[in-house]
Order: structure tokens, then C-alpha cells, then sequence
């Protein structure tokens, strides 16, 4: 049965331009734009946003829902992390399967599927975890990227979990030079932060705040130069995750000024949050432990300009969560046993446009840096991450006077905590479509568990 949609009288904000447009929306996707009150459009809905900003829905290409770490999971299922992604107007998430070493990458992939199929309140998508290089896994990237995974991570951390040297990353390269994937790397020399993290804790340093101090900024400099360079080798290009570090920017700025295909993305606690809440008292520093850790704030001013001059591309959540009690609480009297995480799904596109409002980014380089650059990046784009013709509604009518507290009193993500408790912000998400169908209607879910359907990717569309 077709269905007709008109969202009248709102500013549409995509990353090329700021318009007053009516939009129509015809079974899922957008069917037209035009001048507001030109055309009389019948629609079986008509939402009014006058005074508000239209945006396409964010897209967070970073997210470990149900993620197993460090004896625990990610507190937030598929369920409750892509309902509150959606109240936080993020319509589109790309997820992390993981390979667990002696297994296939389909074993992993069939696991991430089972997790999320009939459970996501939005749209999905998968990049995989490559823990195993070996001749069955490069074998197998080249069949992922053929029917939609199109990405691969990589870690130089996490010996013995995640890790792999540098000739296993050099081979997973060459093959994405060869298949068209894309390879994501956590960039932290993990051999030398183990030495470092085994002194820490001889010398009794056993507080939250010692993560950061042994994860040093250094350290993820060295590993990005050295991912650099070995995609540089193999003739792949390169997308370096959850950049913290001033001294990592530069790597990626100095790499792209002499041509080379190297991304760069970074999270909103790098942004908004640093040092200074690792170190808070009574253990209360652990609800900000996450790796790349946070770094001290004269880091923030060098991470804005670096998405200003395009140094950095995206910006996604790393949203892996974990309870306060009973789970960051693990890690008492040893900060190396801390789970690794912080909840962030629901508050990007509000922390972004407060980053608007005070100054650091442009209207469109928000839409551009949450929405419009992942899709393109992740190869999904303009299906996803844009308002045009043909495009999926997925559209969200966003209050720019609104003001609001973020608390974990009134979050919608299943973690005990929030990152940015009592922090107050300007703008928030009014009522929010994902193919057109009302998931949020004037801050009310609306939602249902299984509208969200999985997504295949094409390759990466950002390439030089």
C-alpha cells in the first residue's frame, strides 16, 4: 500500500546546502523537494517544521552492541542501542563482528546476524573483525566485500585478543588493494602499552586515571605512522579510528598532504571530555575508561581544527557500554581490568550541534561529519546520509532552540551512567523517520524492534 508523507516549512540541512523546502516522501524514500507552499501535495501525513531544521538521520559508523570484553558484554542489545541511536536521531548504525582467533570470518559474521536480525529499531550494516590473518581469511575478505561487508578492522592493540603484527596487517592490506575493502585501524602500539601497564601497576598506580597515563598519546602517533606506511606499501587505502591524540592528527594530516588515501574519525569524548574525568575520585574516573583513552584537553582545540580542515572526516561514538556497577566496577584495584567503553549513541547528533552553536563547525559540516561523509566512506551514500530525490527517508525534524540536560535519568541507552551527566545543551531531535516510517513522533518512541533491516555496503565512495 503507498504511502505519502510532506514535512512542510522546515530549513533542510544536508552537507552542500541549507534550503527552505517542502519534502515528499512516497513509500520509504524521498520523492521531491520544492519551494515551500509551491506544490499542493496530497500525503496521508503532513508533519510541520516550521522554525525547525530538517536533517537527514545520522549516521554512526562505530558501534559495539553486545560486544564480549573482558569477561563481559556491552550492556546495550541491538534492541535498546538502536532505539536509543534513533531518540538521539542517528537513523543508521554500522556494527563490528568479530572473528575470534582459530575461526572463519563467516563464523563471526553468521554470530552478528543472529544478534541483530529482528531486534534493530533502525537500519544496520557490518564491518568485520579480522583477528586471524591467515590464506582462508584473505580468501574470505574478498567474498565479504562482495556481498556488502566492505570494511576490515584491524588492531595493533590488544595483545592476545585483538592484535595483529605488522605482517598480518601488511597482508590484510594488500588484499583490500586487490578486493576494494576498506581497512580500519585501532592505532596503539599494544606491545609497548602492556610493558608500560605491567609497571604501573608493580608501582601500585592501580587508579582509573593510570589508563591514560600508560596509553600514551605518543604511542597511537607511532602506530598511526605505521599503519600509515604499511598501507602505503601495500597500495590500500586507510581509515584510522577513534583518533584522540593531537600528535595522531598530524600523522593523518601530513600523510593526506602528500596524497595518500588515509581517513581519520574521531568520537565526541574526545571532543568534550578528557583527563580530568579519568582522574575523578572514588572510582568514579572508570565510567570514562575507554581506548584510545582521553587525553588532556589542550588535545580538543588540535581535533576541531582537524575536522574544519578535513584531516578528519567523520565523527562516530565508539559506542561500546558498560554499567557502572557491576561491570566497570571490575576494575577496582587494577585499572587494566576496567571493560573498555563508553556510552555515546544517543548524544552525538545533540553534541555536534552544540559544537554548532558554540562555534567550532559550520550547519553543514555537522550533516557532513555525522551523516553525509560515514555513508559515503562506508558505501551507502546517497541512499543514506543525504535528502535527495531517491534517497531513504530517513529524516529527522531537529529543534535548534530546544534546550536540554543530558542525564542517565533520562536517556534512553541500558547503561547506569552518562559520559556527560548534567551536561547542558541547545538543539535537540523533535521526531525522527527511518524509511519514512514515524520512529519518534514529537518525542514520543513510535518505534518497533525489526523495522530496522540490514544494509549491504558498496565500497568505499570517498577515495581521492
Amino acid at each position: 500500500m503507498s504511502t505519502r508523507t510532506v514535512i512542510r516549512g522546515g530549513l533542510v540541512i544536508t552537507a552542500s546546502d541549507e534550503v527552505h523546502a517542502d519534502v515528499l516522501i512516497e513509500d520509504g524514500r524521498v520523492a521531491a523537494l520544492a519551494v515551500p507552499g509551491a506544490q499542493e501535495w496530497s500525503a496521508d501525513r503532513v508533519i510541520d517544521a516550521t522554525g525547525k531544521y530538517v536533517i537527514p538521520g545520522g549516521v554512526d559508523a562505530h558501534t559495539h552492541m553486545e560486544l564480549p570484553f573482558g569477561g563481559t558484554f556491552a550492556s546495550d542489545t541491538f534492541e535498546t542501542g538502536t532505539r536509543a541511536a534513533a531518540w538521539g536521531g542517528t537513523t543508521t548504525i554500522v556494527d563490528f563482528a568479530v572473528q575470534s582467533v582459530g575461526h572463519s570470518l563467516r563464523e563471526g559474521l553468521d554470530a552478528w546476524h543472529a544478534k541483530a536480525e529482528g531486534n534493530c529499531a533502525i537500519d544496520y550494516g557490518f564491518h568485520m573483525i579480522v583477528s586471524d590473518v591467515n590464506q582462508d581469511t584473505l580468501k574470505e575478505m574478498d567474498l565479504l566485500v562482495e556481498e556488502g561487508v566492505t570494511s576490515f578492522k584491524q588492531f595493533m592493540a590488544y595483545p592476545g585478543v585483538f592484535y595483529s603484527d605488522d605482517g598480518q596487517i601488511l597482508r590484510a592490506m594488500q588484499r583490500s588493494a586487490e578486493n576494494g575493502g576498506l581497512i580500519m585501524m585501532h592505532a596503539e602500539n599494544g606491545i609497548a602499552i602492556d610493558v608500560l601497564v605491567e609497571q604501573a601497576l608493580a608501582r601500585g598506580e592501580t587508579d582509573p586515571r593510570y589508563h591514560g597515563e600508560v596509553r600514551k598519546a605518543l604511542l597511537e602517533a607511532e602506530a598511526t605512522h605505521r599503519a600509515i606506511r604499511l598501507a602505503q606499501v601495500a597500495g590500500a587505502p586507510l581509515y584510522v579510528v577513534h583518533v584522540s591524540a593531537m600528535e595522531a592528527v598530524a600523522e593523518l594530516a601530513k600523510a593526506r598532504d602528500e596524497g595518500l588515501n588515509v581517513f581519520g574519525e574521531t568520537c565526541p569524548q574526545y571532543l568534550f571530555l578528557s583527563t580530568d574525568n579519568l582522574a575523578e575520585p572514588d572510582f568514579e574516573g572508570a565510567k570514562y575508561v575507554c581506548s584510545t583513552p582521553l587525553r588532556p584537553r589542550e588535545h580538543q582545540a588540535q581535533l576541531w581544527k582537524g575536522l574544519r580542515t578535513n584531516d578528519l572526516q567523520v565523527v562516530s561514538t565508539d559506542h561500546c557500554p558498560f554499567c557502572f556497577a557491576g561491570q566497570k566496577e571490575l576494575g577496582r584495584g587494577d585499572f587494566s581490568k576496567i571493560p573498555n567503553g563508553l556510552p555515546g549513541v544517543e548524544n552525538r547528533m545533540d553534541l555536534l550541534h552544540q559544537a554548532v552553536v558554540e562555534g567550532h563547525i559550520s550547519r553543514r559540516r555537522w550533516i557532513e561529519i555525522a551523516c553525509a561523509s560515514p555513508a559515503r566512506m562506508f558505501g551507502m551514500y546517497p541512499k543514506k546520509g543525504t535528502i535527495a530525490p531517491g534517497s531513504d527517508a530517513d529524516i529527522v525534524i531537529y529543534d535548534p532552540g530546544a534546550e536540554q540536560v543530558m542525564s542517565a535519568e533520562t536517556h534512553h541507552m541500558n547503561v547506569d551512567y552518562s559520559a556527560y551527566e548534567g551536561k547542558r545543551t541547545t538543539g535537540r531531535v523533535e521526531t525522527v523517520l527511518s524509511r519514512g516510517e514515524v520512529v519518534i513522533n514529537e518525542r514520543e518512541y513510535t518505534g518497533r524492534a525489526g523495522h530496522g533491516t540490514y544494509t549491504p555496503r558498496s565500497t568505499c565512495q570517498y577515495l581521492n
